[in-house]
């Protein structure tokens, strides 16, 4: 109970450090966690530009798969994180799936409000056709709003009629800008990282006057029929947690192959850390691709 206790300390402390509200520093600040946490010799680190989109290719030093790709998209509340922040989770996906990683830094509100964040998306995903790649030879993955722009970006596709993804992981996904899900209210004294007031301020900087029910904003709200694959992980102490426990919900009434899982305890996003259940979520997300998504 103590070591739980300390953990949960270490946890909020780290918020601290880059829930400021001054954005320049925290943005810098998850840049400087991502780098420290994230950073492994056996891992090459690339950056590209693509068409005014900074992003960085993960991949092993050794042998690794070059078939496949993932199109990793980050979180941060669409105010903050970039790929350098995102190497607390790309790392471990390149890592563990011996597969390349691309991750791309879009736009941030509340300076480029929504919807600049699925237009650099899209940018990155059309690149990835253009240099070769097939729609099913990409998987998308994203945590946080990273979740939320992995579906809109597949919404987006399914609207244009193009190929979609091979199938889609995502770890604590922010599904519903309306925040109408029980856990939002329910979950709020056990959230050690978000809270609905940082939720509310992040929504209005993001939306700027959009809808926040337009399925591009809120994906939950959204058409899942032709969906492919999805695992969606959430812990059990967010505040978010309705936000996946209803997308689930949605997609497998609309035909769609996807598998929840509920971590005890755990909080947003805690694939990030370096700890023992962080690890063990990780291997489940490499499972889903490899075992499930490689065989679909």
């Amino acid at each position: 109970m103590a070591t739980k206790q300390s953990l949960l300390r270490l946890i909020k402390l780290v918020h601290g450090m880059v829930d400021n509200a001054d954005l320049g520093k925290q943005r810098q600040s998850q840049d400087q966690i991502g780098e420290l946490i994230g950073h492994s010799k056996d891992l090459t680190f690339r950056s590209i530009e693509i068409e005014g989109v900074h992003c960085e290719w993960v991949s092993l030093n050794r042998a690794h798969v070059h078939k496949q790709v993932i199109l990793h998209c980050h979180g941060g509340g669409y105010s903050t994180g970039s790929s350098l922040y995102a190497r607390t989770l790309t790392s471990k996906l390149a890592a563990c799936t011996a597969m390349e990683v691309l991750s791309f830094d879009y736009r941030l509100a509340p300076e480029h409000p929504f919807p600049a964040q699925l237009e650099d998306a899209m940018k990155v995903w059309d690149y990835l056709m253009k240099i070769g790649y097939g729609a099913r030879d990409v998987i998308v993955t994203g945590d946080s709003a990273g979740g939320n722009l992995a579906l809109t970006l597949t919404l987006k596709l399914k609207e244009q009629g193009r190929f979609l993804p091979r199938g889609l992981v995502l770890m604590s996904p922010w599904t519903d800008l309306t925040s109408s899900g029980d856990s939002f209210l329910g979950k709020k004294d056990l959230d050690p990282v978000l809270s609905p007031a940082y939720i509310n301020r992040i929504v209005h900087d993001y939306t700027k006057g959009a809808r926040i029910d337009d399925p591009y904003v809120s994906p939950l709200f959204g058409d899942f029929t032709g969906f492919p694959p999805t695992y969606v992980q959430v812990g059990e102490n967010e505040i978010l947690l309705d936000d996946s426990t209803r997308l689930v919900e949605r997609m497998k009434a609309a035909g769609v192959v996807a598998k929840l899982d509920i971590f005890p305890g755990m909080w947003h996003v805690f694939q990030m850390a370096p700890f023992k259940t962080a690890y063990e979520a990780m291997d489940k997300n490499v499972g889903f691709i490899i075992d499930e998504l490689m065989h679909f």
